[in-house]
């Protein structure tokens, strides 16, 4: 008899791209300033909308935004954001795309400042993940206070979209913290 594979509860019954997600990306430190990015403009895209919404659109969001190249997603202009409202495959609100486009120049700003986005990102966290090891997805905070440090910072940086809850499900995403559950067979990642 084969031993079914737990997972945390979010991802236990959904369907395969939620369990791909969760199996190889969600938690997993990220280290690439690209990537960074990507769930950036991801995270944001999905305010008010389910993540398996915008998980469904990647691939329309890596043709929409230049494979989440943020120096030409800086350089977009009126035109493009117009061309992009009437696209299909990508969350068509006309405030997301904006600021997709002014967190772009942000980011830019932000990876000149540091070096990199992501060693401005990692302080936050101390260099290292945060590992809470919750027993139920019901100890799994929306917000800390790091999500709210970093929301605050991102804000003062000129970023959009980037209030507490959202920063807090980013940091999840990238690895800045793992909430994979105790019963989870992905807790350990690192």
């Amino acid at each position: 008899m084969t031993e079914r594979v737990r997972r945390c509860s979010w991802a236990a019954d959904a369907g395969p791209s939620m369990i791909e997600y969760h199996d190889t990306e969600w938690g997993v430190p990220v280290h690439d300033d690209r990537r960074h990015f990507e769930f950036l403009i991801l995270e944001g895209a999905q305010a008010g909308l389910s993540w398996s919404t915008i998980l469904a659109k990647r691939d329309g969001y890596r043709l929409a935004f230049a494979s989440f190249d943020p120096e030409r997603v800086a350089r977009l202009t009126a035109r493009d954001r117009a061309r992009l409202l009437a696209r299909g495959g990508i969350v068509r609100n006309r405030l997301k795309i904006a600021s997709a486009v002014d967190n772009a120049r942000a980011f830019l700003a932000i990876r000149d400042a540091f070096g990199s986005y992501d060693s401005y990102v990692w302080r936050f966290v101390d260099g290292e993940p945060i590992v809470r090891r919750p027993k139920s997805a019901k100890e799994v905070p929306a917000t800390s206070r790091e999500s709210d440090a970093l929301s605050k910072d991102l804000k003062a940086r000129g970023m959009r979209f980037v209030g507490s809850t959202i920063v807090y499900a980013y940091m999840q995403a990238v690895g800045l913290v793992n909430d994979h559950l105790r019963s989870c067979f992905r807790q350990s990642v690192q």
